[in-house]
């Protein structure tokens, strides 16, 4: 059945960190304004003229991140189920609305204890969760690479970069730097991902303005990116700025885009599958880059990498970020061992 256009709008919201505030009981409340503050942006959406079909919020939104806060501390204060009281919310409102929300929060699942993940998650029109990803790359978070083989035993291949089957198109998420990571568009495209939802919270850099461009036009997706208004999550002296929304083509052209911080719903425009869909199947130039690829010849170089080590917080979780020193310690010496780093100097 063919996909009938549909409108996407990003969420381009201020949020507080529940990190900052004095005791956990007024972290809560941080959460409770948040949530409210993104159900009021959502309604605002769905009362203008250009009603969405599907909206996405920043990373961050719900409970900002977890700074200097070790694990444990961050669990107790912050982090919840998916689906649970904090998506409870917002999966009334899809159901009311019938629209889809897209977004990130902090997740601390029940069948992996002592660990929390920054997941980004799917709700449908139904106001049920559809896919929730765990997100793999990441620097001061925990990570399912952390646990690598016990996750992937207890994670079916499809749910590890899940895609959302549904009536706007086939649908994937993926969290704010690591649309700078290739592999895991990639992944996605190979399942027949035909849209990225980008939940953000990140300052301006050249380099991921670029990565955004380059993951909808290499993999020819649309992407959809909500970053966060006013200061940006990782500014605790609110000195760093977000804005930046942007909704892109399957070739990387902007549909639409906001340049400042300021919060609103009006970065807004209309997603076509079917053409999409036309255009990967009869485009055979070089504007295509999906019917040409040759995977063959790389899978030799990733079946030799092997860098940063898998499996490092198996035994038992991490507990502070600082303990991702001894990792990066391998892996540098890893990237060292076949120069793609040069050793530092003694």
């Amino acid at each position: 059945m063919a996909v009938k256009t549909w409108r996407a709008t990003s969420i381009q919201m201020r949020s507080e960190r529940a990190t900052q505030a004095p005791d956990d009981e007024a972290a809560r409340a941080v959460i409770g304004r948040n949530l409210d503050r993104l159900v009021g942006l959502i309604e605002t959406a769905c009362r203008s003229a250009d009603k969405p079909h599907l909206v996405v919020f920043p990373e961050f939104a719900l409970q900002g991140p977890p700074l200097a806060m070790t694990v444990a501390p961050w669990i107790a204060r912050a982090c919840s189920t998916i689906p649970g009281p904090l998506t409870a919310p917002l999966q009334e409102l899809a159901s009311r609305e019938k629209i889809y929300i897209a977004g990130n929060m902090f997740e601390a699942p029940p069948e992996w204890p002592g660990r929390y993940f920054n997941s980004s998650f799917l709700i449908g029109r139904d106001g049920e969760i559809v896919v929730n990803y765990r997100r793999v790359n990441t620097a001061a978070f925990p990570s399912v690479h952390d646990f690598m083989s016990d996750y992937l035993r207890a994670t079916p291949q499809d749910q590890v970069f899940p895609i959302a089957d549904t009536e706007l198109g086939r649908l994937a998420l993926i969290p704010c730097g690591e649309i700078n990571v290739p592999e895991v568009a990639r992944c996605y495209m190979m399942q027949g991902a035909e849209v990225i939802l980008h939940p953000t919270n990140s300052k301006f850099t050249t380099g991921q303005e670029a990565a955004k461009v380059a993951r909808a036009a290499e993999n020819m997706c649309y992407l959809i990116s909500a970053n966060v208004a006013g200061p940006i999550g990782f500014s605790p002296d609110n000195s760093i700025l977000g804005g930046r929304s942007h909704i892109l083509d399957h070739f990387g052209n902007t549909i639409a885009f906001e340049e400042s911080a300021e919060e609103g719903v009006g970065v807004s425009g209309i997603i076509d599958i079917e053409k999409l869909r036309l255009d990967r199947r009869t485009d055979t130039g070089t504007h295509n880059p999906l019917l040409r690829a040759r995977f063959e010849m790389y899978r030799p170089y990733y079946q030799q990498a092997a860098f940063y080590p898998p499996d490092h917080f198996r035994d038992a979780p991490m507990a502070d970020a600082a303990e991702t020193k001894a990792a990066v310690d391998i892996s540098r010496a890893n990237l060292e061992r076949v120069r793609v780093l040069e050793p530092l100097s003694s």
